[in-house]
């Protein structure tokens, strides 16, 4: 018969379970992993629909970084259009933030520059481990350094983190997604001390050069905090079992890792050649949870630069009569 293990936040352990059990548990409370004789790894439960018999062995440990690792931070996001979050640290807690992220801090913050994505500043992790960490975000067009800010005095104390554009910040618990979030390049904001950055692979090779965001996508995975920025405004979609949503491009922000993402042609020819879509769509089909931002950076800055002077662009909604003499008296434009 075969026995299930479950495992969620704080360290908690529920099993053996038998079949019927354990389906009533993964009902119950799908925001865990589960692990049984066959699996190499411990799994999400959301992401487990086979049931095999086997022999009870006992589970290998629930990997580090999973649960119990990150830092239980508090944070309120602030703003409308250009967002910032701000994390608020008890001692000894803390954040970890992209490189010219920060905003602000308060003085009992202790800035750290780390190699790395900073998930094994609390463990002390060799070498090797960083090398492979940085390395990682280096592919996924980071820096190899990530800030690490602690707070080292008593009270509370607070650092914030502002968004680089336009859009919308959204707070994420990692351990409510299943432990892992796959997310677009250059989304990930700040987090909690413990979560891990890592690479996502397109393994079809039409996904990878025609769904936006290429080979390569960042992998979240912990089960702390999260704060992930997007252009616009964000809408959440979940998808059932089967269920398939046609998308552009680039207005995927992320989604769980129990979506597949594919590409298909926009329709036939005169679609791709004036529908003004390009000619493939992203489609993603659950179940799961996909988030879409309303403005990709990319289509901003395209707008921004065919209007641009430089890229040939007009000034509209201005009525002086001087036009062009008026920038230079003005000091707007240059000989």
């Amino acid at each position: 018969m075969t026995q299930w293990y479950f495992s969620y936040g704080n360290n908690e352990r529920i099993g053996p379970l038998d079949d019927e059990a354990a389906r009533a548990q993964a009902r119950s409370r799908p925001d865990g992993y589960c692990w049984k004789e066959g699996f190499g790894e411990w799994r999400p439960i959301h992401s487990v629909f086979l049931a095999s018999t086997a022999v009870a062995v006992a589970p290998p440990p629930v990997p580090a970084g999973r649960y119990g690792a990150a830092d239980e931070i508090d944070y309120r996001i602030v703003g409308n259009d250009m967002q910032f979050v701000e994390v608020e640290l008890d001692p000894g807690e803390s954040a970890i933030g992209e490189a010219g992220a920060l905003m602000y801090k308060e003085a009992a913050v202790q800035m750290d520059t780390v190699f790395g994505d900073g998930s094994t500043a609390s463990q002390g992790g060799g070498f090797m481990d960083k090398l492979l960490s940085a390395g990682k975000r280096v592919v996924t067009g980071e820096s190899l350094f990530t800030t690490v800010f602690t707070h080292t005095g008593s009270g509370k104390a607070k650092v914030a983190f502002a968004a680089p554009y336009p859009g919308t910040v959204m707070a994420m618990k990692l351990s409510e997604h299943g432990g892992r979030l796959i997310c677009q390049k250059d989304s990930f904001l700040a987090g909690a001390r413990g979560v891990s950055l890592g690479i996502f692979f397109q393994r079809k090779i039409l996904t990878g050069l025609f769904g936006g965001e290429g080979f390569i996508m960042q992998k979240l995975e912990g089960d702390g905090w999260v704060f992930v920025h997007a252009g616009g405004t964000v809408v959440e979609r979940e998808l059932k079992p089967g269920e398939r949503l046609d998308v552009d491009t680039g207005c995927v922000v992320a989604f769980h890792d129990t979506v597949s993402m594919d590409v298909r042609a926009v329709g036939g020819i005169k679609s791709m050649l004036f529908g003004g879509e390009g000619v493939f769509l992203a489609t993603h089909t659950g179940p799961g949870k996909v988030w879409l931002q309303s403005l990709p950076f990319s289509r901003m800055a395209g707008r921004m630069l065919a209007a641009a002077p430089q890229g040939g662009g007009q000034r509209r909604g201005e009525g002086s009569i001087l036009g062009g003499l008026g920038d230079l008296i003005g000091g707007d434009r240059n000989f």
